[in-house]
């Protein structure tokens, strides 16, 4: 009998075309989740994918769930939605702060989503550089931060979203160009282009630059297209998420390497006050970012999210 949460598994496995990723989607391991595979097949006597080199491909037969998984999930969550409003409880307002600005290049089609399934919650994004995002929430001028999780003393709903690699990107004439991956020591005497925002909130310094003591001289750009440009007229490098530079590279406007063997990566979470992620929205909306997150961003991975994170003072 096939059950919600094998149609679940077959959406997260054609949405992200490997069983790793699907697997950390629906909250499995990798066994667990082909062992449901494999019963659906056995219960149904049909093959529901076929191993490529691409990945894995749906059969005639999982097309066949597949689009059924799609139409029930939608039909499920669609009626979750009517009854929340039926118990009065879907108006609101969400209000978004972001701490890392390269977030705006998949926030939209996040929030136009968001405004589809709730058109009772007024969204807004709050504008400019805040070099302590999470003050707003305790000012009450923001609901939500998406960013870093916080190493403190605040009575926060933390939910997971995803993690990402951080790139160093630099003009296609540099000195470095011919490096597969990139030290702190590589980088001595380099301009640091970024965004206007503390140096704390800086990986590349925070993670790397610090604890080999090198200091770069920094210059700072509003706009990450303002990035590319000081980077591709040979003014200095930068250090971007993966998803923010990979159309750029992939018009040869620039290169991007590896900051040691391993790479850097970050994580970003969702950040609410308790009182507004027991809101159903809220949920929905975290949801929405890791759906999407997922299906258009390469080089990502998603955090578990089994349970939301509380941290107090």
């Amino acid at each position: 009998m096939i059950e919600l949460r094998h149609l679940r598994s077959l959406v997260a496995i054609a949405d992200s075309g490997k069983l790793v990723a699907a697997a950390a989607r629906v909250h499995l391991s990798q066994s667990a989740l082909s062992h449901q595979i494999r019963d659906i097949e056995a219960h149904y006597g049909v093959s529901l994918f076929e191993r490529t080199r691409q990945g894995l491909r749906f059969t005639a037969a999982g097309e066949r769930l597949l689009a059924l998984a799609r139409e029930t999930l939608a039909a499920v969550a669609a009626a979750e939605r009517d009854l929340v409003r039926l118990k009065g409880d879907a108006r609101g307002e969400l209000r978004i702060v972001l701490e890392c600005h390269t977030c705006f290049d998949w926030l939209m089609p996040v929030m136009d989503e968001f405004r589809r399934r709730w058109p009772e919650v007024e969204v807004d994004l709050v504008a400019g550089f805040h070099a302590d995002p999470m003050r707003l929430i305790a000012e009450g001028k923001a609901d939500v931060v998406i960013g870093s999780k916080p190493r403190a003393r605040r009575a926060l709903t933390v939910a997971p979203l995803f993690r990402f690699e951080i790139l160093v990107v630099m003009a296609n004439e540099h000195r470095l160009r011919s490096r597969r991956r990139l030290s702190a020591q590589d980088l001595r005497d380099e301009t640091l282009i970024t965004y206007p925002v503390p140096e704390s909130r800086i990986d590349l310094i925070r993670e790397v630059l610090e604890p080999a003591g090198v200091k770069l001289e920094r210059r700072t750009a509003e706009l990450t297209i303002a990035i590319m440009q000081l980077v591709a007229s040979r003014r200095g490098v930068a250090a971007l998420p993966n998803w923010g530079v990979k159309s750029y590279v992939d018009h040869d406007y620039v290169l991007a390497k590896r900051v040691g063997a391993k790479g850097l990566w970050s994580e970003l979470y969702a950040l609410a006050p308790k009182a507004l992620a027991a809101r159903p929205y809220f949920a929905d909306f975290v949801t929405i970012v890791r759906d999407i997150c997922a299906a258009q961003l390469d080089g990502i991975e998603l955090l578990c999210d089994d349970a939301l994170t509380g941290t107090s003072t």
